[in-house]
């Protein structure tokens, strides 16, 4: 929370999307759909990386999102298909926050299940 902003790109791979306090669903998978997928596609990847944070939860006290557990369903399904389409299915998660231990708890095993499922 509070990181991110749009001006800070790296050496032009990185791609911060900010939302606006109190955003939720609608919000969330517009930009994925519209800032995320669009330049990840175009690298075309031969590993995907998921650094995988839940804050963005409406339970956490810190994110000021209001994701479900459906949304990092449908983010985690979209990141699958990317990596399905140019890695290979290769891809890793790696957990990184959450504060709200039953938010996080829902939020990775909806995570973790999309992952099994693909």
């Amino acid at each position: 929370p509070g990181t991110g902003a749009r001006s800070e790109t790296g050496a032009g791979n990185v791609f911060n999307v900010p939302l606006r306090e109190d955003d939720g669903t609608d919000e969330f998978r517009a930009a994925f759909r519209e800032a995320v997928l669009p330049p990840l596609e175009a690298f075309r990847p031969d590993l995907v990386i998921i650094s995988a944070g839940f804050d963005a939860h409406h339970r956490d006290p810190l994110g000021g999102l209001n994701l479900t557990e459906a949304d990092f369903d449908w983010a985690t399904g979209q990141l699958l298909e990317v990596a399905s389409r140019h890695a290979g299915d290769r891809l890793v998660s790696l957990l990184e926050g959450g504060y709200d231990l039953q938010g996080l708890g829902r939020s990775v095993a909806s995570h973790v299940k999309r992952l099994m499922i693909g």
